[in-house]
């Protein structure tokens, strides 16, 4: 999972036993994929913070948001009160409403209160566009897809053309669900940096990795503009604030930049990072509640390996993904089946 089995590396950190973001001990990722007939290229991408009750037992979290376009709900609630507290949903732009709804009744079935005595729930969906390959008009997610992405939550799962990433495309390739990890070590204890990222970004020509202008050695910039999309989620096991999780959200940018997005006009780039190591109560009897958390003097390794959980996985999605052909005969091409028939072609000659 992630490069480890690719011609290419990234960066200088260790990876994780898995390479994914569900290094992060207790965090899981669930998914629905619909690829049906000609034109049905889309699905559903489930992460669960943790596998309990995420309204009962908060995590804390911050958002980011580097270029607005986009249809995020739940963010403002997210930054205001430093916390998660629904499974986050990756979806399609125009099924953002249908995920909501199957989340709030999904929380509303483990917390009966809701709506009542508990107040009201806060959903969190995030959303690309797959118009290109996926009949988006066509509203194919249902609140069962939703469902059933979240009950699929595992500890493992694919990456590429899967879930919300089935009609995804990346710097001209087939874009898709990517995933990457990092273990560092502060102050003699160990903690993991995980990312998963929902790519739909960039122009042709511009994918870079750890530095090498990739894009440029298969095939010509055509300054199409950096329009799309781009979801990335950072998990952590570190000790973190809601202030230094917001921090952490902006060295996602870092790792995007990297990959050779410049975050443009028309594309909407979003950073969610949370921490399982903080849990927040929705109910408690203690006024005071005492949270640990990282000095800053200590934060620049969560800052590095941040940057570059969410480099690699960026290039994983691509790397994994499948060509793929959908709407109107729409077809794009999955880096790696590129890359291997350039370099066989660079061998008979």
């Amino acid at each position: 999972m992630g490069l480890e089995y690719s011609p290419f590396t990234i960066g200088r950190g260790q990876r994780g036993e898995k390479n994914l973001i569900t290094d992060v001990p207790g965090v899981l990722v669930g998914h629905v994929t619909l690829h049906k007939g000609d034109n049905i290229r889309t699905g559903v991408t489930c992460i669960k913070p943790h596998g309990g009750n995420l309204f009962a037992d908060k995590v804390m979290a911050a958002s980011f948001v580097f270029n607005g376009y986009g249809k995020t709900a739940g963010l403002v609630q997210v930054d205001e009160l430093g916390t998660i507290e629904t499974p986050i949903i990756l979806t399609n732009t125009l099924s953002v409403g249908t995920a909501m709804t199957a989340t709030v009744r999904y929380m509303m079935e483990q917390n009966p209160d809701i709506g009542g005595s508990a107040g009201t729930v806060n959903a969190l969906v995030a959303e690309c566009n797959d118009g290109t390959l996926n009949d988006i008009r066509g509203l194919h997610v249902t609140e069962a897809h939703v469902r059933e992405a979240i009950d699929a939550c595992a500890d493992t799962f694919e990456e590429g053309a899967v879930g919300a990433g089935t009609g995804m495309c990346c710097l001209g390739f087939k874009g898709g669900i990517g995933s990457a990890s990092r273990i560092l070590s502060i102050d003699g204890l160990n903690y993991t940096v995980g990312a998963l990222v929902l790519t739909n970004f960039g122009g042709r020509g511009r994918l870079m990795i750890d530095g090498r202008q990739i894009g440029r050695e298969i095939a010509e910039r055509d300054n199409a503009a950096d329009k799309g999309s781009i979801i990335m989620i950072v998990a952590t096991d570190a000790p973190l604030s809601e202030r230094q999780l917001r921090r952490v959200a902006k060295r996602a940018g870092v790792g995007l930049s990297r990959t050779g997005s410049y975050m443009g006009n028309g594309s909407g780039d979003v950073a969610i990072a949370f921490t399982t190591a903080n849990r927040v109560p929705h109910v408690t009897e203690n006024a005071v509640q005492n949270f640990d958390a990282l000095h800053d003097n200590f934060i620049d390794p969560i800052f590095d390996m941040t940057a570059e959980a969410v480099e690699e996985a960026i290039v994983s999605a691509p790397w994994h993904a499948k060509t793929t052909t959908g709407k109107d005969g729409a077809c794009v091409r999955g880096l790696r089946e590129v890359w291997e028939e350039m370099q066989k072609g660079g061998e008979e000659q």
